[in-house]
Parts: structure tokens; C-alpha cells; sequence
């Protein structure tokens, strides 16, 4: 019999991946000053995202940085610039999309290390502080513009930047908006709203404009709220949650497994890995970690690998 309220199985996550010791730099920057209370960090690891050769890449947001991990576990260093770089996408082209929280959309050459910034500005105002990104199956990029807005101050934004580069505000008044994707048929887009501790789903209309929009998932518990999100192939969504784990909850939004670990983390982000997608690498941030999980149901194909 179907029961609503079942208990979520746990699965355990294991340690993949660790930054080397030559690239960890305890200190502290103007990213790190306010974001982390003025405390020395070694690293923030965020945005990852596989590319179509099996290789891992993350960014690490206080030092401007950008690596690039092996199926070995081996890092190297792709980029170094003047950002905080957040959430990363490829493009089906295989560049990869960065939005960076110091200069807004930027595009990354993965074989140069070249990075160039696309949009910097909305109308001659700059951006918040950009957080996440996800591609929809036609080329279209959704980001979030989340800088220092929390539950006092909702004027964070969710933005999507057409193929055609069309620039178009969809959200203006979410409380901190972090994680971002769509459902498999591409008609909802799920937002991650960090200091209320929700998750919002923005349904598209015909003509691709946001209507009904509400609260899908509220959570409760943790040190801040959801982070980083991503869909399965069976309209599962993922959840990153600070402070307790990663959520799995099916196409009802009720939970069905909970990704944990035996000691302290920070699970920010996560991508799909693996031969079957069926792989799950978490940013685990300021240990410097990538930890990974098996989880039941494969994820969804992303339009860089598509």
C-alpha cells in the first residue's frame, strides 16, 4: 500500500575526490569576509559539472578558480582569474558557462583557459552576485541572481538568457535564489530559495512566461536551506540541504532517500556521474572534498551532453 509518509532510505557517501595540498590557500578574501564571517578558508568548491570526456569540473569561489578532475581523481588547475565563480554548465558547443558572482555570466574555454565575461549588466545596473545556471534542451540558460538577499531583503532574481541572447527577468522577489533546473518535459523550472528554506516551481506557460508559481518543497532543519538542485530521469528532484545531507523526493516532492556522511560537511552541489548517470558527486566545500553516492534512479540528460 502506498504510504505518503514512509521513512527515506539513507545511502552513505564516500570520499571520491580531494584538492592537493599545493592548491589550497588558507586565507581570506573579499568573497570570504562577509559569505563565511571573516573565518580563513582553504577553498569553497562549487558547480560541478561533468564535461562528454568523463571529467569532473568545479569551481572554487574565493580564489577565482577553476579544475578540472580526472575519472582518476586527478586535478589540475584550468583557470585562475579576477572572480568568485559559482555555478558551472556546458554548453552543448563544450564551452562551459560560469556565473560568477564578481562579474556576472562568463563563458570558459576549457582547452585555452581563456575566460570572457558575456553579461556583465541588466539595463546599465550590475548584478546582484549570480549563483547558479542550468540549460534547457533548446539552448536557453536559466541563472539565479542571489548576492546577499535573504528572508529581510526578497529582491533576488532568476533570470533567462534565450539562445537568441535575450535577456529576460522571470523572478524579482525570491529570498536568496541558489540551485536551479527544469523538469524533463522542460515546462517547470525548480528554484532553490536558500533563507526561506523552500524550494519554488516556476510553471512555464505556452508563450515561456511564469504564471501559478509556488512553493513545491518546505524544508526545515540545517544550517541555512537548499543549495544546489538537479532533476532525475524520473522527475525525482535532488537537493542539496546545508547542514543535513542531499534529499532525493519523487515527482510528489515527498522524500524517498537522504544522502549522508559519517563526519562534518558542506554538501553544496552535485552532478550526475558515471557510465549508467547513475553516480552522484557532491561538492563537499570547505573540506575540499568531491564525495559521491549511488543513488536508485539514473539522472536526467543534461543538454551539454545531450
Amino acid at each position: 500500500m502506498f504510504n505518503p509518509f514512509s521513512q527515506p532510505s539513507l545511502i552513505k557517501a564516500e570520499v571520491f575526490a580531494s584538492l592537493p595540498a599545493k592548491y589550497r590557500n588558507l586565507g581570506t578574501t573579499d568573497w570570504s569576509n562577509p559569505n563565511r564571517q571573516g573565518a580563513k578558508v582553504e577553498q569553497f568548491l562549487e558547480g560541478p559539472s561533468f564535461d562528454r570526456n568523463g571529467n569532473l569540473y568545479v569551481t572554487d569561489i574565493p580564489f577565482g578558480r577553476i579544475f578540472k578532475i580526472d575519472t582518476s581523481g586527478n586535478w589540475d588547475l584550468v583557470c585562475e582569474y579576477d572572480g568568485w565563480p559559482n555555478g558551472l554548465k556546458f554548453h552543448k558547443d563544450g564551452r562551459a558557462f560560469i556565473a560568477c558572482y564578481k562579474q556576472g555570466l562568463m563563458v570558459l574555454d576549457v582547452n585555452t583557459g581563456k575566460i570572457e565575461p558575456i553579461i556583465e549588466t541588466m539595463y546599465s545596473e550590475g548584478f546582484k552576485g549570480l549563483n547558479d545556471l542550468h540549460f534547457n534542451n533548446e539552448g536557453d540558460l536559466f541563472f539565479t541572481d542571489q548576492g546577499q538577499t535573504g528572508i529581510i531583503d526578497w529582491s533576488g532574481r532568476v533570470f533567462k538568457y534565450s539562445k537568441d541572447g535575450e535577456l529576460q527577468r522571470l523572478v524579482t522577489n525570491a529570498p536568496s535564489p541558489n540551485g536551479i533546473t527544469l523538469n524533463n518535459a522542460e515546462n517547470q523550472v525548480y528554484v532553490a530559495v536558500t533563507r526561506s528554506q523552500q524550494i519554488w516551481r516556476l510553471p512555464l506557460m505556452k508563450d515561456k512566461s511564469i504564471s501559478k508559481s509556488g512553493v513545491a518543497i518546505q524544508l526545515s532543519g540545517g544550517h541555512a536551506g537548499p543549495d544546489g538542485i538537479e532533476m532525475d530521469s524520473e522527475d525525482g528532484l535532488i537537493v542539496c540541504h546545508l547542514g543535513v545531507g542531499v534529499w532525493r523526493f519523487d515527482n510528489n516532492c515527498l522524500p524517498t532517500h537522504l544522502v549522508y556522511t559519517d563526519e562534518h560537511s558542506l554538501m553544496t552541489n552535485i552532478a550526475f556521474g558515471g557510465p549508467e548517470r547513475k553516480t552522484l558527486y557532491i561538492t563537499d566545500s570547505m573540506n575540499g572534498r568531491i564525495m559521491r553516492a549511488e543513488m536508485p534512479v539514473a539522472g536526467k540528460v543534461l543538454y551539454g551532453l545531450s
